[in-house]
């Protein structure tokens, strides 16, 4: 058997290309040929570079500012390259006899029959080559084998490959089953736990339904509006445990508050009363501005500046701060400016079917603000486009709910492709803008007392929240969380024993506000994944005022605290003249005149005789007011007689005798004549 051999060529460092071939050499393919090294042709000896003329370089580039420029040329070690390659062939070797061995021992008969002949044939190789990685196998007894061997395990590959795929199968399905179902409850549970609801506080606003909830973009504070005309606001940051407001007022005078709403900056309040004007506060609820009333006397509602009819509900623009919108019952919605409240913006007009006037019983803007919607008590929901004049509604849908029963709440999601609305037909339905003619999901039999019980998505679009008002039989009422996907009641929450009416989860707080029919508001909250809020208040004790009595003890006064010792501090010139100034006596201050009374200066001091007998005669010589004037005057009866000194003597020589009478009851019947 003839077999050729296989020559490895030499790898050598010469990397420079011999460019003629001498007549002598004969040209070798691949890496060269064994045996004695060529005489090298064409080689330069490399010179060793000094670090003085390497630093030289260096400086020299600095100086040209040429060392920025450029790529920094790649510098490759081969010696290391070098030992490299003899690992990677090492290890090859090492692989390849390995396998050689495996083989050897299952052909290990038909090595024992050749094995005379292969030995010859190896020893003639091993003078010729180094290297030697085994013995060669016959190439028929090996393919016949090696097909064999092939085809046994392909059998057995394939058997274990369909029983493989068919555990895979069963397990593939047992897992999908068992991951859906895990998915499922997971969704359900998750669902579940993302309601945080595991601690309550109660806010007393007062005594009658809070119909309006409102509560800041940062969750600072919370506004809250009832039957009663008032309005309270909870700062979270100022309250304690007890609770309590820190200003309740009546900004609408005697009008239910039946919608708020912060804007979108968190400085001003949009009340909307039951009144025809519409009003912004402040954070601390003082005016900002307040809405025109318009004319009722006049039919066409473009020509009044503002509404002649009570209002439903409003809403701020979410994007532009000063814009706000109001609908009412004079079958419009107006949008306003801030700074100009003497006349609306623009005018939108709410028509039935049959085109006659229909009142919007609430309002909303979409999340971006391009649409406006408005529900209407025939059942419809209308919508404008925000960019173009509100002529025609851009989308409407009649018969959305049922007719002549108000629809309380439109809420949009916040990704924007939803609307869920709550009216008073007991249901509450989620609608899809994308195609807008029935509804996706329809919840019923959720009774609602109240025109404002409103619905809204939770801050993930994952839940809508609504509220349940008491019906007959029931004895609280509840807060209903439904699954935006499926409609499915997630969770229900008793609050109390009366009308469940505003429903607000916070995005921020991650807290839920509820205003209930007896006056009083609920927060729930997570204490793990809440925000402050209601946290803050819950922490702050409520510490009560300490009465502190004084007793009362004589006073000391040390001798040198008396005006006597005390020395004034000296002053200058010009205060202590201002002081001379202010005191009459100093400055010589005349007599102020008498702006009131007659007879100037001499009838107040008393210039009259009247007023000189008083003050001499009847002053000096007072009368007590116990004693008997009869008496007082008798006193001085004798005197007047011995010594007369005012009537006697002027009338002392024509004054006749006096005689009188005397009549004693003993003599006869007097002379006087009788009556008849």
């Amino acid at each position: 058997m003839n077999s050729k051999k296989i020559t490895f060529g030499k790898i050598s460092n010469n990397l420079n290309k011999v460019t003629s071939e001498t007549p002598g050499e004969t040209s070798s393919f691949g890496f060269g040929t064994f045996g004695k090294k060529p005489k090298e042709i064409n080689v330069r000896k490399m010179d060793e570079i000094k670090p003085e003329d390497e630093e030289e370089t260096q400086s020299m580039q600095k100086l040209m500012g040429i060392t920025s420029f450029g790529k920094k040329a790649k510098s490759f070690d081969i010696q290391e390259m070098m030992e490299n390659i003899t690992k990677t062939i090492n290890s090859n070797t090492y692989i390849d006899k390995t396998i050689a061995s495996s083989k050897e021992e299952v052909f290990s008969d038909e090595k024992e029959v050749n094995k005379n002949k292969e030995s010859k044939k190896d020893k003639e190789e091993s003078d010729s080559e180094d290297d030697l990685i085994g013995p060669p196998i016959p190439s028929s007894l090996f393919a016949s084998s090696e097909e064999k061997d092939s085809d046994v395990k392909e059998n057995e590959k394939d058997s274990e490959k369909k029983e493989i795929k068919n555990r895979s199968i069963d397990e593939d399905d047992e897992e999908s089953s068992d991951n859906e179902e895990k998915e499922e409850e997971e969704e359900e549970i998750m669902l579940k736990d993302k309601i945080p609801c595991s601690h309550e506080v109660s806010m007393i606003h007062g005594t009658k339904a809070v119909i309006a909830i409102a509560a800041d973009p940062s969750g600072a504070r919370l506004a809250s509006g009832s039957v009663d005309y008032d309005l309270s606001f909870w700062d979270f940051a100022g309250m304690d445990t007890s609770m309590k407001s820190f200003r309740t007022l009546q900004p609408c005078e005697n009008h239910p508050i039946k919608c708020l709403q912060y804007s979108m900056t968190g400085d001003v309040i949009l009340v909307i009363s039951g009144s025809a004007q519409a009003k912004v506060l402040d954070r601390d609820g003082f005016e900002k501005c307040e809405t025109v009333k318009g004319d009722q006397y006049i039919t066409d509602m473009a020509r009044t500046k503002g509404h002649t009819a009570s209002l439903n509900s409003g809403c701020w623009h979410p994007f532009t701060k000063e814009e706000y919108l109001t609908c009412s019952q004079d079958s419009t919605c107006r949008i306003w400016s801030l700074f100009r409240p003497r006349g609306h913006k623009s005018l939108i007009k709410c028509r039935a079917q049959n085109g006659v006037k229909t009142v919007p019983t609430t309002c909303a803007y979409s999340r971006e603000g391009a649409a406006v919607a408005c529900g209407c008590i025939d059942g419809s929901i209308q919508m404008w486009d925000h960019r173009k004049n509100f002529v025609n509604p851009s989308l409407i849908l009649r018969n959305a709910h049922m007719q002549s029963s108000e629809i309380s709440s439109l809420s949009f999601s916040y990704l924007g492709q939803m609307l869920a609305s709550r009216a008073c037909d007991d249901t509450l339905k989620l609608w899809d803008l994308r195609s807008f003619k029935h509804p996706v999901f329809e919840a019923k039999e959720l009774f609602s007392r109240y025109d404002t019980t409103d619905c809204m998505f939770s801050p993930d679009d994952s839940m809508i929240i609504t509220g349940e008002s008491l019906s007959k039989g029931k004895t609280t009422g509840r807060v209903l969380f439904y699954d935006s996907k499926t409609f499915d009641l997630v969770r229900e929450i008793p609050v109390t024993n009366s009308h469940v009416i505003k429903t607000l989860w916070h995005p921020k707080l991650n807290q839920i506000f509820v205003g209930c029919g007896n006056g009083i508001v609920k927060v729930y909250y997570d204490p793990k994944k809440s925000m402050r809020g209601a946290k803050l208040c819950v922490v702050k004790t409520h510490m009560k005022q300490k009465h502190i009595e004084i007793m009362s003890t004589q006073q000391i006064i040390t001798p040198h605290a008396l005006p006597l010792f005390r020395q004034d501090r000296p002053k200058s010139v010009r205060k202590q003249m201002e002081k001379d100034r202010m005191d009459p006596v100093k400055s010589r201050r005349p007599d102020l005149p008498i702006t009131s009374g007659q007879g100037g200066r001499v009838a107040s001091s008393g210039g009259t005789l009247s007023s000189y007998v008083i003050r001499n005669l009847g002053l000096s010589k007072r009368i007590e007011d116990d004693q008997d004037p009869r008496e007082a005057i008798l006193k001085y009866a004798k005197i007047a007689e011995e010594q007369p000194y005012w009537i006697a003597p002027a009338y002392k020589k024509t004054q006749p005798k006096t005689i009188f009478q005397n009549d004693d009851q003993d003599s006869g019947p007097s002379n006087k004549k009788q009556k008849t």
